[in-house]
């Protein structure tokens, strides 16, 4: 029989998980979906997604593709994944047939990022686990105008993982803003695609920008240097969202 292409937009919670990738020393994006789908079908298939997000990471707009052989709609398939994901913190959001030639990670033409910071005194409740407490008041402004050396066509390497596995550490960063609501200071980060802790690696960075320790002439130099000793911090995984993958189609 067959197979059918099917794309899968994915919303999950990373925090009680170990990333998207299945691995043996906790549960997995991957390995929930995947075991729903047997579950489902009786079929054991790979799931491929767009991202490989780290743990702690969480996802509003994941994508994901599967070959299935079973005969099925997609409401259905959506509607039975959800029921025998439960009580993972994984939901599918959506479920379509997609062309055979569609790839959710090489066939993707962006992606974007949010990561959240609350800036206040008070611990954390509601959103413990879900955004990075800094308790030092950070100026977002001077945050978004150092923010802006980093547009454009760069080699990342100040910001890239020492275990990254990307051939180049050249990417085109197509958007990064910092705002602030109240307490809370949000990054957007949109590229075609990221080095492995790129986004957090430039919201650390950032961070001293925003406390007065770094001038936006010290972020520029830092990623001139191309040299990860001569960044900032790491921020935190948990406040780290995949909030949307894009495709020409």
């Amino acid at each position: 029989m067959t197979a059918t292409r099917f794309k899968l937009l994915i919303e999950y919670d990373g925090s009680a998980l170990v990333g998207w990738q299945r691995q043996d020393n906790g549960p997995s994006v991957q390995q929930a979906i995947e075991e729903a789908i047997e579950k489902t079908t009786g079929e054991r298939v790979t799931v491929h997604g767009a991202g490989r997000t780290d743990a702690g990471v969480h996802a509003l707009g994941q994508v994901a593709h599967a070959d299935i052989a079973y005969p099925i709609q997609p409401d259905r398939l959506r509607e039975a994944l959800n029921y025998h994901l439960q009580p993972s913190p994984v939901a599918i959001l959506a479920a379509e047939v997609a062309p055979a030639e569609f790839h959710a990670r090489f066939s993707a033409t962006g992606r974007a990022y949010r990561y959240r910071i609350i800036n206040r005194r008070a611990p954390l409740t509601v959103d413990r686990g879900h955004a990075w407490h800094v308790k030092v008041p950070l100026d977002a402004g001077a945050m978004h105008e150092a923010a802006q050396y980093l547009i454009g066509q760069h080699d990342f390497s100040t910001f890239r993982a020492a275990f990254c596995q990307a051939k180049s550490p050249v990417k085109t960063l197509d958007r990064l803003d910092v705002r602030r609501f109240g307490d809370e200071i949000e990054v957007i980060a949109a590229a075609r695609s990221f080095l492995h802790h790129q986004v957090r690696n430039m919201v650390g960075s950032l961070s001293l920008v925003g406390i007065g320790k770094w001038s936006a002439d010290r972020l520029a130099a830092a990623l001139a240097a191309r040299d990860r000793a001569k960044g900032g911090p790491t921020a935190p995984a948990d406040g780290l969202y995949l909030t949307h993958v894009s495709y020409d189609n």
